[in-house]
């Protein structure tokens, strides 16, 4: 987008007080999201499936804490809706999972690093963290962080703008400029006769003819 000399690109929506709280709670549930997702494939990385789905895991984890940086620094918007679709595949893998784990707590199954209740209670605990992900990224997808405006540099009046009117003038001042009364002939002497002048070059006095004629 080309930008008119003097101005600058700006995004208003960014400025919003709703903005900025809901840019922080997405940043922050999409790091508690990692955490879990860490903390579970770590905690039972020796009573996976596969290392493939561990992997994979991490990876995943990863992502988040990319999305969170990407929406704290740079405003991304387009992430949240990837952001969304994940959480709805992690929401329906932690429902499938969660029941596997409490089975193992069992005696005489060996545990991995974390207890398998443990590990049970987690991945329930992921799935909501991951409704509320779709939840507050999609309220901050709807907020249009990406909307850009022009503004003059400094945020200040724009050039094009009118000025702004001018004080009234003090009635001092308008009356200096009004034309003066005194410019008017002075009146004639007292007992003098007073001649005006016709439209057909005669003198009137009154009325009458003057009495030169």
């Amino acid at each position: 987008m080309k930008v008119r000399e003097g101005y600058e690109l700006w995004h208003p929506n960014r400025e919003k007080a709703e903005s900025k709280t809901m840019k922080a709670i997405v940043a922050f549930v999409l790091i508690i999201s990692a955490l879990l997702l860490a903390i579970i494939t770590l905690g039972g990385w020796e009573r996976l499936q596969s290392t493939g789905v561990g992997l994979l895991t991490l990876v995943w984890a990863g992502l988040y804490v990319l999305f969170a940086v990407l929406v704290v620094t740079r405003w991304q918007r387009g992430v949240l809706p990837v952001a969304s679709a994940m959480a709805i595949l992690m929401a329906i893998f932690a429902a499938v999972a969660a029941d596997g784990w409490f089975a193992r707590a069992k005696t005489g199954l060996s545990d991995p690093a974390l207890p398998p209740d443990l590990l049970g209670v987690l991945t329930v605990v992921v799935i909501p963290v991951q409704l509320l992900l779709i939840v507050v990224a999609m309220i901050a997808f709807n907020q249009a962080w990406n909307v850009e405006e022009e503004r003059p540099i400094g945020g200040g009046r724009q050039p094009d703008d009118a000025p702004p009117p001018p004080q009234q003038a003090a009635p001092a001042a308008a009356a200096e400029q009004a034309p003066s009364s005194d410019d008017s002939p002075p009146p004639p002497p007292p007992g003098e006769p007073t001649y005006t002048r016709r439209d057909d070059d005669g003198w009137d006095e009154g009325g009458q003819v003057s009495p030169a004629i």
